[in-house]
């Protein structure tokens, strides 16, 4: 399958914009960086937790806990998917006490989220979990709301959103479009 673009909705400006943004509304919300984790989904979530935790790091001078979470093996339509790509789980910290955001480029039906979640609580209970998106494309299935959102991306159900970021494929943008055969 091709992906065929039909519109660019977020450009490198704009994402690193978002990024410092919500940066700055998770250090407002829970009142510095005290804490505080990242575990981003795997895998254009890990990017953006990384450079979230930089830009956090470099506001409060406070190096934030960071994670990535493969959701692949806890997801309720494993079996209707072709065989996943499974990545490696990295938390090498204690979750106990910790308000752990969790990173994802584009929220859509809430399933991996939810399977995020029960990923995570294998590594233990956190004091709270937020959720952060680069894109929120609405259509959701489960009832989750992401607390962080970079854009509101409004899309038919036969539509798709790529997000492509430098650390995976050479450049920062969103696109929207269809996938052709």
């Amino acid at each position: 399958m091709t992906f065929r673009a039909r519109a660019r909705v977020l450009d490198t400006e704009d994402i690193a914009r978002i990024v410092k943004r919500i940066s700055h509304e998770i250090l407002e919300r829970n009142k510095g960086s005290k804490d505080l984790a990242l575990i981003g989904v795997h895998t254009r979530g890990v990017f953006l937790a990384q450079r979230l935790a930089d830009t956090i790091d470099s506001i409060e001078g406070n190096h934030v806990d960071m994670g990535s979470l493969d959701v692949s093996l806890y997801r309720d339509d494993v079996s209707m998917r072709p065989a996943p790509k499974v990545e490696v789980t990295r938390i090498d910290f204690d979750l106990a006490g910790k308000t752990v955001v969790l990173v994802d480029d584009v929220l859509y039906t809430g399933r991996t989220t939810r399977a995020a979640m029960d990923a995570m609580m294998d590594f233990g209970r956190p004091e709270s979990v937020q959720l952060a998106v680069l894109v929120d494309r609405g259509h959701r299935e489960l009832p989750i709301r992401a607390d962080y959102v970079g854009k509101n991306v409004p899309t038919s159900g036969n539509e798709k959103v790529k997000v492509s970021l430098k650390e995976v494929d050479g450049v920062d943008m969103v696109e929207i479009g269809e996938e052709e055969q």
